[in-house]
C-alpha cells in the first residue's frame, strides 16, 4: 500500500532536543551539515528566484548575520552564489559583530573571506543603500528569545525598507511575529520544519530542505511531506497492463452556470493517470468536452430548466457504479434543490470511495452514507461543514480525510495531519480546485484498483491519495510559475507541468 512520505514537524525544544542527540556535540557533522544548508538555500533560492526571471549577473547579495549557525548557513548561501554567478558581489552585515560568531559561523566567514576577498564587503547599518537581489536572513535561528534587542531591531527595520527583489529567511524569520521582524518572502527550513515558521506572519513561503536526518521515524502528529510521496507514480507500470488495471474514475458535476469546473476536473483525472475517465454532465455540454477532451467518456445528463443535473438522471449512474473505482462529485454542481438530492442519493448509494468537492460539500451530505471519503475544502467550505473544529477532530466527526486547502495545505485522517508546502499565489485563481479534485480522484481510482492492495478503499489508500494529490498539484504549480511567472499565466497551464514535477521528485 502506498503511504505518504513525511517528517516530523519540531517545537524549537523538539529540534533542540532532536540536533543535540543527532550531533552528539561532534563539530565535524555539524560542520558538513551547515555545508549541506548552505547549498540547499543557494539551491532553493535560485529556483525560486525564477518566478521573477533571470537571476541578475552583477547580482548584489546582503546577508544579515547574527552569532550563530544559520548565520554560518546564510554565509555559506551567498558563498554558492557568488561561486556559480562571477559577477555577482555581497555585503555582510555583523548585527553582533564578527567576533560573536560561533565557531563554526566564523570558519563560514573565514572561508568566503578567503576565497572571494574583493567580492565581499562588511557594511554597517548606516552604510547599507542600493538595491538588492537577495537578502539572506540569517541573525537568529530557533534560539530566538523575544523581544528583539536594539543592535537586531535596527538591522531588520533596515532591511526590511531597502529595495530588495527577494527576501530569504533562513530556517526561521529573525524576530517572528514582532513588529520589526524580518519580513521574508520565502522561509527555508533547514533539515527541521519548526512550528513556528508555519504560525508566523512574516515567514513569507515556507519550503523544507531536507538534509537528510532521520525524521520520518520521530513521532509527531504534524508532519511535512516529502517528495518520496510521490515516487508510486515515477516506476515502471507493469508490462502486463491494460486500461483496468488503473482505475476508473467518474465524475460528476457541472451545470449550464458553471460550466468550465467539471471540464477542468476531467482534465486533471485524465492527466491522473487514469485508465478510465467519465463524467457526468449537463447534456447541453457534452458535445463542447468531448471536443476538447475525446480520452474521457462523456455521459450527457438530463438537466433542470436551470440547466443544472436533475434527479431523473440517476439511473445513469446506477448502471455504472459497478464498473468504477472512484467518484469525484462537485466541480461546477451549483445549489439547486433539486441536484443536492441528486446528490445526497448518489453518496447514500456508493459502494465505491468519494471525494466530495465544492457544492457538494453541504453539512447534510457529507455526513450521508458509508462510503470512505475525501473532502477537498476551501477556508469558507471548511467553515461550512466543520464550523471551528481543529483539523483532526473534524476529520474524526465527518469519518472522512480532509484535504483543508489554502497557502499552506493541510491533509488529516483523524490521527496525523500532514502539510504541502508546495504551490504559491499563482494557485490564487478560479479553477484551482477542481483541478486538485480530479487529480485526486485519478490517483484514488488507481490505487483503488490496484492488484497488490489488499483493501484499497481503506484509510491508507484515501490518505495517499489526498497527500499525493496536494503535493503534486503544489509541484506543479511551482514549476508553471518557474516557468512563466505568477501573473500572467492561465490555471489549466498547470497539466503541462505535471510530468516535469514528477520527474523532478523522482
Amino acid at each position: 500500500m502506498h503511504t505518504p512520505s513525511a517528517h516530523a514537524i519540531l517545537t524549537c525544544e523538539q529540534a533542540r532536543a532532536f540536533e543535540a542527540r543527532f550531533f552528539g556535540g561532534d563539530e565535524v557533522r555539524e560542520w558538513a551539515a551547515m555545508q549541506q544548508a548552505g547549498a540547499a538555500v543557494t539551491r532553493a533560492a535560485l529556483r525560486d528566484f525564477r518566478e521573477l526571471g533571470e537571476f541578475p549577473a552583477t547580482a548584489r547579495v546582503l546577508m544579515l548575520v547574527g552569532k550563530g549557525h544559520n548565520g554560518g548557513d546564510a554565509l555559506l548561501a551567498a558563498h554558492e552564489i557568488l561561486a556559480t554567478h562571477p559577477a555577482a558581489t555581497a555585503e555582510v552585515v555583523f548585527v553582533y559583530g564578527a567576533r560573536a560568531m560561533r565557531p563554526l559561523a566564523h570558519r563560514a566567514w573565514q572561508q568566503l573571506q578567503t576565497a572571494m576577498p574583493s567580492r565581499v564587503a562588511v557594511r554597517t547599518v548606516a552604510e547599507l543603500a542600493g538595491a538588492y537581489a537577495v537578502s539572506l536572513d540569517g541573525v537568529f535561528g530557533f534560539q530566538f528569545r523575544p523581544p528583539l534587542d536594539a543592535s537586531a531591531r535596527a538591522a531588520l527595520q533596515v532591511a526590511n525598507a531597502l529595495p530588495v527583489r527577494m527576501r530569504v529567511a533562513v530556517d526561521l524569520p529573525s524576530g517572528l511575529d514582532e513588529a520589526d521582524a524580518f519580513r521574508a518572502d520565502f522561509t527555508y527550513a533547514t533539515g527541521i520544519v519548526k512550528t513556528p515558521a508555519l504560525a508566523c506572519a512574516h515567514s513569507g513561503r515556507v519550503r523544507y530542505l531536507d538534509l537528510g536526518f532521520p525524521l520520518n521515524a520521530e513521532p509527531a502528529a504534524e508532519r511535512v511531506l516529502t517528495a518520496e510521496t510521490l515516487a508510486p507514480l515515477s516506476v515502471w507500470r507493469p508490462a502486463a497492463s491494460d486500461k483496468r488495471t488503473f482505475g476508473h474514475v467518474l465524475l460528476l458535476g457541472g451545470s449550464r452556470s458553471y460550466p468550465g469546473a467539471i471540464l477542468m476536473a476531467t482534465l486533471a483525472a485524465l492527466r491522473a493517470g487514469a485508465g478510465l475517465v467519465t463524467a457526468c454532465v449537463p447534456e447541453s455540454l457534452v458535445p463542447a468536452y468531448a471536443a476538447r477532451a475525446p480520452e474521457a467518456m462523456w455521459v450527457g445528463w438530463p438537466e433542470t430548466p436551470d440547466g443544472n443535473l436533475a434527479l431523473e438522471g440517476l439511473h445513469l449512474l446506477r448502471e455504472r457504479l459497478t464498473r468504477v473505482s472512484a467518484l469525484v462529485i462537485g466541480p461546477g454542481l451549483g445549489r439547486e434543490p433539486e441536484t443536492q438530492a441528486l446528490v445526497a442519493e448518489i453518496v447514500k448509494l456508493s459502494p465505491v470511495p468519494l471525494v466530495l468537492d465544492a457544492d457538494a460539500l453541504q453539512p447534510e451530505l457529507v455526513r450521508l452514507g458509508t462510503a470512505p471519503r475525501i473532502l477537498t475544502p476551501h477556508a469558507g467550505e471548511y467553515a461550512r461543514i466543520a464550523g471551528t473544529a481543529e483539523l483532526s477532530a473534524a476529520c474524526r466527526e465527518l469519518k472522512s480525510v480532509i484535504v483543508a486547502k489554502g497557502p499552506v495545505t493541510r491533509i488529516g485522517d483523524g490521527e496525523t495531519v500532514w502539510h504541502s508546502l508546495a504551490g504559491g499565489p499563482v494557485l490564487a485563481r478560479g479553477g484551482s480546485g477542481d483541478l486538485l479534485a480530479g487529480l485526486i480522484g485519478g490517483l484514488l481510482a488507481q490505487i483503488s484498483a490496484s492488484a497488490d492492495s489488499e483493501n484499497a478503499s481503506a484509510l491508507p489508500a484515501l490518505r495517499w491519495a489526498a497527500c499525493a494529490g496536494a503535493l503534486w498539484h503544489g509541484r506543479a504549480a511551482d514549476a508553471l510559475a518557474r516557468a512563466q511567472g505568477q501573473t500572467g499565466v492561465q490555471l489549466t497551464a498547470l497539466l503541462d507541468q505535471l510530468s516535469a514535477a514528477l520527474r523532478e521528485a523522482s
